[in-house]
């Protein structure tokens, strides 16, 4: 798996992960990457500065924090609006097909990932909840893992 940093034409900021850097030009050729926050499918690779490592226990280094890529501002409740109704259902239809298609782990996500990738448990689809920490462990370790957008279900 692999982080890019992302930018549409509209100057929107965000990051996604890709299974490989393959994977990302194959989806940008065909169109089929959006902006998170406006839906532009002009999208591509913003400067990013590198993580290094200087030993497999180290930390990676992190870039001084003027050197790192400026964030979009945060848009409350952007997905729910009438102005992305096409976004909000594509991510709708996800969420159903996680229901249908996975286990809901909940808040064990991180733990039943490792089991599955350490083969301590069945291989299976699962889908939960998993800190930002966790998530980066987690991939640290090899354990193949995307974060998801989801809206909040009706009734909540």
């Amino acid at each position: 798996m692999i982080r890019y940093d992302l930018k549409c034409s509209k100057g929107c900021a965000f990051d996604a992960w890709f299974k490989n850097s393959a994977a990302f030009d194959a989806l940008q050729a065909a169109g089929q990457l959006s902006c998170v926050h406006c839906g532009s499918t002009e999208v591509e690779k913003a400067p990013m500065a590198p993580r290094v490592s200087t030993s497999k226990t180290s930390a990676p280094i992190a870039p001084p924090e003027d050197a790192r890529p400026a964030a979009a501002a945060p848009m409350a409740g952007a997905l729910s609006t009438p102005e992305n109704p096409e976004l909000a259902r594509k991510i709708k239809d996800l969420q159903d097909y996680l229901d249908k298609n996975s286990d809901d782990v909940g808040a064990k996500f991180a733990d039943e990932a490792r089991k599955i990738h350490y083969g301590e448990a069945d291989s299976r689809q699962i889908h939960g909840v998993a800190s930002l920490e966790e998530a980066q462990e987690l991939t640290e370790e090899g354990v193949g893992i995307s974060p998801l957008p989801l809206l909040p279900r009706k009734g909540n």
